[in-house]
């Protein structure tokens, strides 16, 4: 990439480089560190304690009161000074830029990289409300001032890492490969991770006495189906905008099942989220789309627990499928507090995978990050990050740049053979992970990524939600496609002979 940066976008973006007042900068001092207590393996008989809200109320009494605080800051270095209370219903900065939560990292710093570790790992996969979800066992890191009677939780994260060993061995020569399954979640994507962290705050606002009457989003599928379930939780109104015939059947029945207003919408996405910021701005209903920085704090936990999962050990890269952009920047970000506070001494290089079909990232990245133009998407089997005009834009590229990342894109072909090919060694991936895999495969040919690189894929959605376009493909009916790796049932008559006969030649046996 480029060292310096000339057109108006680019420039922002230096700016922000050069000037980071209001970003993750505050180095660990030498403190006396506190000592750490197994708070969260209290014993719970809820039968005679009340339920697991009740314990966590009755323990929250006795705790000293909290000593982490966050706030709104834009992201931006042209707005210095300017910060706002979590506690306010706003979106962008004065100038109109993205806003950020900054944390308050000198008073994270007072307690050292031990302490935190030995917290977040005893908390780990448990049943004490509301650490045993992965993002609230990291609750001070994440939205600290919440009381733990107003989060929302499905106990969502603690996805599992798995070891792509028969996959990286065969297809792409590596021995260290992962797949973090993101998609083994409540609604079955990585947005539960942001969804409980917003729909936690707008809980709290409600009961403050905000008139907030609904929460609202734009959505390619996910998001919506994230929103309308924690907010069914919460008992709260949902309403979500979705484009018309662009998201699968699976994604659509999920917002109706929770109750959610739906509305069918025809346009494509970027119209969508031009819709909801329109009537947000009119009326009291909440915006839970990404430009809203709450989200990205539930969704960076997913890169704490990637380290956590690796005993605190840097992967090399980390491979994120890129739509709306958001994510990049998240994981960005939970990376870096880990550097900053000592858990970790580096961060790993971020590869942005996107669809050929709704690239704009890529082309920006091809050009040096000189210039970005949003485009007009085109249909992709990954529909969820078919997105042509991404909010996070800035965000993406400021990360990218800080990390010496790369971007890479996939074709429709590519990335459905990939996800085909990988589903044959015991995967079952979605589209979204399809193009992050391609997005491998392209960058171990050319030599990018060695293959001693301890590598993750962030796999964002389950495969679940994503069948008809599978069985598409493995019965041969996409227009154009080659479908190398279809595997279609054998229509066999009922006789012995019959089947002996598939058997013998599938098998090849004599």
């Amino acid at each position: 990439m480029p060292s310096t940066l000339s057109s108006p976008l680019a420039c922002k973006v230096n700016n922000i480089l050069n000037n980071k007042n209001n970003r993750l900068v505050i180095k660990p001092r030498a403190t006396k560190i506190p000592q750490y207590k197994n708070s969260s393996r209290l014993s719970c008989n809820c039968s005679s304690e009340g339920n697991i809200r009740d314990v966590a109320h009755r323990r929250a009494a006795g705790e000293k009161p909290n000593l982490f605080n966050a706030k709104y800051v834009p992201f931006s270095s042209s707005s210095s000074g300017e910060s706002y209370d979590l506690d306010e219903v706003i979106y962008r900065s004065k100038n109109g830029s993205l806003l950020d939560v900054q944390h308050d990292m000198a008073a994270l710093a007072h307690y050292d990289a031990k302490y935190w570790k030995g917290l977040f790992d005893d908390r780990s996969g448990r049943t004490t409300w509301p650490y045993g979800s992965g993002v609230w066992s990291k609750k001070e890191w994440v939205l600290p001032g919440i009381s733990d009677d107003d989060i929302i939780s499905m106990f969502e994260g603690n996805s599992n890492l798995f070891w792509a060993e028969r996959f990286g061995k065969e297809t792409l020569g590596m021995k260290d490969l992962w797949v973090k399954q993101c998609g083994n979640s409540h609604t079955g994507s990585f947005k539960d991770l942001g969804m409980t962290v917003l729909v936690s705050q707008v809980n709290r606002l409600r009961k403050q006495g905000k008139p907030l009457v609904a929460v609202g989003c734009a959505s390619t599928g996910d998001t919506s189906a994230a929103l309308s379930a924690y907010a069914a939780a919460a008992s709260i109104p949902s309403i979500v905008f979705l484009p018309a015939d662009k998201i699968s059947l699976a994604q659509l029945v999920q917002p109706i099942a929770n109750g959610a207003l739906v509305l069918s919408i025809d346009t494509d996405f970027d119209g969508c989220m031009r819709l909801i910021r329109e009537i947000t701005a009119e009326l009291p209903i909440y915006l839970a789309n990404s430009l809203n920085s709450l989200r990205l704090e539930g969704q960076k936990t997913a890169a704490i627990e990637i380290l956590q999962q690796f005993n605190w050990e840097v992967p090399d890269w980390v491979v994120i499928p890129g739509g709306n952009l958001g994510n990049v920047y998240a994981f960005f970000k939970g990376f870096q507090m880990c550097k900053e506070l000592g858990l970790v001494d580096r961060i790993p290089r971020m590869v942005v995978a996107q669809a050929q079909n709704a690239n704009p990232l890529y082309r920006a990245y091809k050009a040096g990050f000189e210039n970005y133009e949003p485009m007009k998407a085109e249909d992709s089997f990954a529909s969820a990050i078919q997105i042509g005009d991404p909010v996070s834009i800035d965000r993406a590229i400021y990360a990218l740049t800080e990390c010496n990342g790369v971007v890479e894109e996939a074709s429709e072909e590519e990335l459905m053979d990939a996800a085909a090919k990988a589903d044959l060694t015991g995967m079952f991936n979605c589209p979204h992970t399809g193009v992050a895999l391609a997005a491998l495969m392209k960058l171990r040919e050319n030599g990018t990524i060695g293959s001693g690189d301890r590598t993750v894929v962030v796999s964002t959605a389950h495969g679940l939600k994503f069948t008809n376009s599978k069985i598409a493909y493995h019965a041969k009916e996409i227009e154009g496609f080659t479908s190398s790796y279809a595997n279609p049932p054998i229509k066999v008559g009922e006789n012995f002979g019959s089947v002996m006969d598939v058997l013998k030649d599938k098998l090849s046996l004599m």
